[in-house]
């Protein structure tokens, strides 16, 4: 929709061409429905924070930055604001209003609109294009000598990111480099993860190690899903941890308490088994534990959740790390949640 507004714009006849029932799919999804559409930061800040190959973005992002992107959507008429993080979303924390924004750029721009259509074939001529063979509801051939794609690579196929305009690039002879995901969840093999769904950990410390290597490691949120975790910091982590890595299996670990030493944890746990001491174990986890993860936690630790008083120990006394420490697991490596 961006470049069917610059090629109008710039006297151009276009049509644009949708593979779906409507414009924007994808944009309907992101930022959580709400469209989360640049980062308000500086150019080279925006580059340091791309994990890969930053350097193939510099000619385009040069030409046209965040601030250029927020100066195109106001001129169009949308009201936006920047959030925690130099995070830009419209005003209304509608996507769907970043959508229509676009289209009216589009009318504005004299770009025709065809919904529905799904290309099929690129034709060409002493290498040049000369037609787009599409589909709606018949073949059609479109005649034009400059095609554009834009279908994403082969994330999200409901949203027409379905991989299927690599393959029709790849029948004009262009080569494309291996697809992999970034930006996702991570699987765990633990069969307890799915009881901890939808449980959101916040100010957490996310560690992965390959073997004994630390790959990555970062605070923030973490969140479990019904076959792994997700959230900011394992998103994060799916795209910048080197494919290598995760072939030979990973070790993910869980730090609850960040800000506390394994000796001030430790006091932590022994002053709060001691207030506890004529609870039961499954009890006197409360004021550790989100209450979604005890009755996971309990049966892992190996003791008896009607015991009473204090895990054998005193308020004061050092109390073995055993007592209450690590959750394990196989495959990707073992889980610790500390």
């Amino acid at each position: 929709m961006m470049a069917a507004c610059a090629a109008g714009a710039a006297g151009h006849a276009v049509t644009l061409l949708e593979h779906n029932e409507k414009l924007g799919k994808k944009i309907y999804i992101t930022g959580k429905g709400r469209c989360n559409l640049t980062n308000a930061c500086e150019t080279e800040d925006f580059f340091t924070s791309v994990p890969r190959n930053s350097k193939f973005l510099y000619s385009a992002v040069y030409q046209f930055d965040s601030h250029a992107v927020m100066d195109f959507f106001e001129m169009q008429g949308l009201s936006l604001k920047t959030e925690r993080g130099n995070r830009v979303f419209p005003q209304s924390d509608h996507a769907s209003d970043v959508t229509k924004t676009l289209e009216r750029a589009m009318h504005r721009a004299g770009v025709k609109i065809v919904l529905g259509a799904e290309a099929t074939g690129i034709r060409t001529e002493d290498s040049r294009v000369t037609g787009l063979q599409y589909y709606r509801n018949d073949e059609v051939l479109f005649p034009c000598d400059a095609v554009i794609m834009a279908t994403g690579g082969v994330s999200y196929p409901s949203t027409g990111s379905d991989g299927s305009g690599w393959e029709l690039l790849k029948t004009l002879g262009h080569t494309c480099t291996d697809t992999r995901p970034s930006l996702v969840g991570l699987l765990t093999a633990e069969e307890y993860i799915p009881r901890l769904q939808g449980l959101s950990l916040k100010n957490i410390r996310f560690t992965v190690q390959a073997g004994t290597k630390k790959v990555y490691e970062e605070f923030g949120e973490l969140l479990f899903t019904h076959q792994g975790i997700s959230g900011p910091v394992v998103l994060t982590a799916s795209s910048v941890i080197p494919d290598r890595y995760f072939s030979s299996g990973l070790t993910f670990e869980i730090d609850l308490k960040p800000s506390l030493t394994e000796e001030q944890l430790d006091l932590r746990i022994q002053r709060d088994f001691a207030e506890n001491a004529n609870r039961r174990f499954k009890n006197a986890l409360g004021r550790l534990l989100p209450s979604k993860m005890i009755p996971v936690v309990i049966p892992l630790s190996g003791i008896d959740p009607e015991k009473k008083g204090e895990c054998g120990h005193k308020a004061g006394a050092q109390m073995p790390a055993h007592c209450f420490e690590t959750f394990s697991g196989d495959n990707y490596g073992n889980r610790r949640l500390e």
